[in-house]
């Protein structure tokens, strides 16, 4: 019993020790943690970057592809994200929101279309967000869909989550075409 408590011990030790070594490289100091404004745009930008990469990389023949005939197409779901951050955008800058919750897919034919705006929309989130700066991003704003105040970095932090679950249905959009999504495919 002494001889397996004692591999335990050493085990764990050995594990703690390993993961102290990795944790800050010898010589590397210590970053700051990021200001407010930058902390939501890191997200904001990195949930585009993944909705972008997938609207430039999945094939125009297949964005009106649908896993089933009552989901949205590929097309479909890319414009109500991206259509969603407009929600944000509009309210953030103290516009009206949109008067329509999707884009119609008549109104963005090519796959070229949907591109420009999948990018157009989180350009615009990152510009509000940026106008904003950290003092806005404690600021409040009434969220049209609740009808409640929210601080700014809040409703930002939901519709990013709002575009990460659209991001998850659009991988088993690529894994239902035998496809694999662009962040998971091998790094080079």
């Amino acid at each position: 019993m002494r001889r397996v408590t004692f591999v335990v011990v050493m085990t764990v030790c050995c594990c703690g020790l390993t993961i102290l070594a990795h944790a800050q490289k010898p010589g590397e100091a210590v970053r700051p943690a990021l200001s407010p404004a930058q902390a939501v745009l890191v997200q904001w930008n990195d949930i585009g970057r993944k909705l972008i990469a997938m609207a430039e990389d999945f094939p125009e023949d297949k964005y009106d592809f649908k896993p089933t005939p009552a989901q949205r197409s590929f097309a479909e779901q890319l414009l109500h994200a991206s259509g969603d951050n407009y929600y944000f955008t509009n309210i953030v800058l103290g516009e009206k929101p949109p008067t329509t919750e999707d884009p119609p897919r008549d109104q963005y034919k090519s796959k070229a279309d949907v591109v420009a705006f999948v990018k157009k929309s989180f350009a615009d989130g990152a510009a509000a967000i940026q106008k904003r700066g950290d003092k806005g991003m404690s600021e409040l704003v009434v969220d049209p869909y609740s009808h409640r105040q929210t601080r700014i970095d809040d409703y930002a932090y939901g519709f990013i989550e709002h575009c990460g679950e659209h991001y998850g249905q659009l991988v088993v959009y690529y894994r239902v075409s035998g496809m694999v999504p662009p962040e998971s495919r091998p790094k080079k």
